[in-house]
């Protein structure tokens, strides 16, 4: 998971660079959020163990956050529905 927080009013942009971006090889699936505060979000799965490194989105120019990108990494337990 990667989030990031965009300067004051530029989420719009902070969220357009992140839909260019490329990863090196297909996650399983990948998928972008916005919210209040001008934060975006990414979340990728790869059929990869969570100690196995996977491809990770760059950090945005710096002009364009507020501070340094989050990254998680999490492993499925459970999917309901």
């Amino acid at each position: 998971m990667w989030e990031a927080r965009a300067e004051e009013g530029r989420g719009a942009e902070l969220l357009a660079w992140v839909r260019e971006q490329r990863l090196p090889g297909e996650p399983l699936r990948r998928e972008t959020f916005r919210a209040p505060g001008d934060r975006v979000l990414v979340v990728t799965w790869w059929p990869a163990p969570a100690a196995e490194p996977v491809p990770e989105l760059a950090d945005p120019p710096g002009e364009l956050v507020r501070r340094p990108v989050h990254r998680w990494r999490f492993e499925s337990v459970e999917v309901l529905g």
